[in-house]
């Protein structure tokens, strides 16, 4: 199937016009950056990891709701593996101090329950958010860790010396959901799988390796087609690549709080959908440099900008057609997909857009700029 088959517009001449629109959108981005910031999620700025297992399906938009407004800041909820599961994702690291003595009340009312009339020995160490229960003997502390274990609470004894008395029970962010979720969902009991604390340290390292794979990914695109082509033309394709990942950015910073359902924060799914971008951008340069290439060695004394924008109609009911397609894919799943997938989706939606943009009025501007300044002579 082919579209404009005799498509002759001047593409390259209106390149000024777009230079000035890139400017503009650049400067109103990186001014959002600097006044408002970006949104970075619990990979980048810290937060907790919880995995429950249900008894029964659960309704995954219904949890979500219940979890939205419970004092735990920003709260992602997924399906995880089968229906049964969920991944709970919050930028807390500890439970909410005002919430704490009354998981406090649950753990030694069970205690209670294990040994009538107990005198409850505690010591709370904030440092660690863990709480050491005294008892009368070994036995006691080894049968009231196994109990509150089988209950879901982080508890061990304090060593394993035959001697030990000393029970530790770390109070953590996932005894506050598990507290919220049983007083919603009374007819499908559940575990906690796993808890995990990303910490600041570890979100910082995360950031700095997320900046290195879309460095090394630009850095080895650069490579390849200064070999493929010519080093100016590699030199125009990641210029173009640094102004689809920078104008995205932008969008995000400017869209934040002012489109419902659009409050997008930047996490590694977001990484994943920029490199996923480059890929798709670089893809749609190449095939545009190719028949550049092309053009160029039959027409060798033609005029560089005449013999782009040849090279650019020709190409562009591939471009049209290819980029209509995946867009519709990706409107499709930015609609119907859900919370999950909606920052990868909104990420892609604008980067195709962008970078089909750019392979025209950035890569092949830019290498047509650079010729002519230099007055190079390009022969393939």
């Amino acid at each position: 199937m082919r579209i404009f088959h005799n498509l002759n517009v001047d593409f390259l001449g209106k390149r000024k016009f777009f230079y000035m629109l890139s400017t503009t959108v650049f400067v109103l981005g990186l001014i959002s950056i600097l006044f408002r910031g970006l949104q970075f999620g619990i990979d980048f700025k810290g937060g907790t990891e919880v995995v429950l297992e249900f008894e029964k399906a659960i309704d995954i938009t219904k949890v979500r709701g219940y979890l939205s407004d419970i004092g735990l800041g920003n709260v992602e909820v997924k399906t995880f593996g089968a229906e049964t599961g969920a991944l709970i994702r919050t930028e807390a690291q500890e439970i909410p101090a005002a919430n704490k003595p009354q998981i406090l009340s649950i753990i030694e009312k069970r205690i209670n329950e294990v040994y009538k009339g107990v005198k409850i020995d505690r010591t709370e160490n904030p440092a660690t958010g863990s709480v050491v229960y005294k008892f009368a003997g070994p036995d006691s502390a080894t049968k009231v860790s196994k109990e509150l274990f089988q209950d879901g609470f982080q508890a061990s004894r304090v060593s394993l010396e035959a001697d030990n008395s000393e029970v530790v029970v770390r109070i953590g962010v996932s005894d506050w959901i598990k507290e919220n979720l049983r007083s919603q969902l009374p007819g499908n009991s559940f575990k906690v799988l796993r808890e995990d604390r990303i910490g600041p340290k570890i979100g910082d390292e995360l950031k700095r390796d997320a900046i290195i794979a879309v460095i090394l990914s630009l850095a080895g695109i650069l490579i390849y087609l200064a070999f493929r082509f010519k080093f100016y033309f590699a030199l125009g394709a990641v210029a173009a690549l640094f102004h689809d990942v920078l104008l995205t950015l932008g969008i995000f910073s400017l869209f934040y709080d002012l489109i419902p359902g659009l409050n997008l924060e930047i996490d590694l799914t977001i990484i994943a959908a920029f490199l996923t971008l480059i890929g798709y951008s670089i893809n749609d340069t190449v095939i545009v440099f190719d028949r550049v290439r092309e053009t160029m060695k039959i027409h060798k004394n033609a005029p560089l900008e005449e013999l782009m924008n040849e090279a650019v109609n020709k190409t562009m009911s591939r471009t049209i057609l290819t980029g209509g397609t995946t867009l519709l894919t990706v409107v499709i799943l930015l609609i119907f997909g859900g919370e999950v997938i909606r920052s990868f989706a909104f990420t892609l939606f604008f980067g195709i857009i962008v970078g089909t943009y750019s392979s025209i009025f950035v890569a092949s501007a830019f290498v047509l700029e650079y010729v002519n300044k230099k007055k190079i002579d390009i022969d393939f």
